[in-house]
């Protein structure tokens, strides 16, 4: 029981040292990832639909 005890206050330790995002940061970061995932979506869209055409011409 003293290990277990000795882990979590170990953790709780380490998880004081972790510097966390603020608001803002994690805002910003939130719409980088939400712009790249439509980026790519709409490109691998659009790869798509130019195959889809070049295979209607063969």
């Amino acid at each position: 029981m003293k290990k277990i005890k000795k882990f979590f206050g170990e953790v709780k330790k380490e998880l004081g040292k972790v510097k966390w995002p603020t608001k803002k940061d994690m805002v910003k970061y939130s719409i980088a990832t939400i712009t790249f995932v439509v980026f790519f979506a709409l490109f691998f869209y659009l790869i798509d639909l130019a195959v889809a055409f070049i295979k209607t011409l063969v």
